[in-house]
């Protein structure tokens, strides 16, 4: 155990399912900020259409993600990582750098971009998108059940692992 700002945490990995329930409750407190960007970036640029700016639009979803993701990892967890009790850190077990943070933020892409690649020269419906998307979530979940220390592959490529992390019980 180390000791680390009034808290303890091990190197332990957390378990799958609670790394699972980390992730979703990260997209739904992620509801909020897109919400927030997109409301912004509609209002800055005049956008009238759902479909209009379309391409500018993600790209600016996907640098204001980066920045959140960036920021609240090099300081080692996002808000719902704190609620799961689950850190970020280095190999070694420190605090990341911002350009490792950086790396994991396009390597944790993995969870998406594969799916979406392979389903984009075929037109398909949102729902059948929408289960090709969450068949992959689970293969690339269970994946980590062969990273020898159980994490997911993204942050073995990063150089990062999730790890767990308590407030001390005084």
């Amino acid at each position: 155990m180390k000791a680390l700002d009034h808290m303890t945490f091990s190197l332990d990995t957390p378990g799958l399912w609670r790394r699972m329930a980390c992730w979703l409750y990260e997209g739904i407190l992620l509801f909020g900020v897109v919400f927030l960007a997109a409301y912004l970036f509609g209002t800055l640029t005049q956008t009238r259409y759902a479909l209009d700016n379309r391409q500018a639009l993600q790209g600016f979803l996907f640098l204001v993600l980066g920045i959140y993701f960036v920021w609240f990892w090099a300081h080692g967890q996002t808000l719902a990582m704190k609620t799961w009790n689950i850190r970020v850190v280095g190999r070694d077990g420190r605090k990341i750098s911002q350009f490792r943070a950086l790396g994991r933020y396009v390597l944790s892409w993995m969870w998406f971009l594969p799916p979406l690649i392979a389903v984009s020269p075929y037109h398909l419906s949102g729902g059948e998108i929408a289960v090709i998307c969450l068949g992959w979530i689970a293969v690339w979940a269970i994946l980590s059940r062969f990273h020898p220390q159980q994490q997911f592959w993204h942050d073995a490529l990063a150089g990062t692992r999730l790890v767990t992390y308590k407030p001390i019980n005084r």
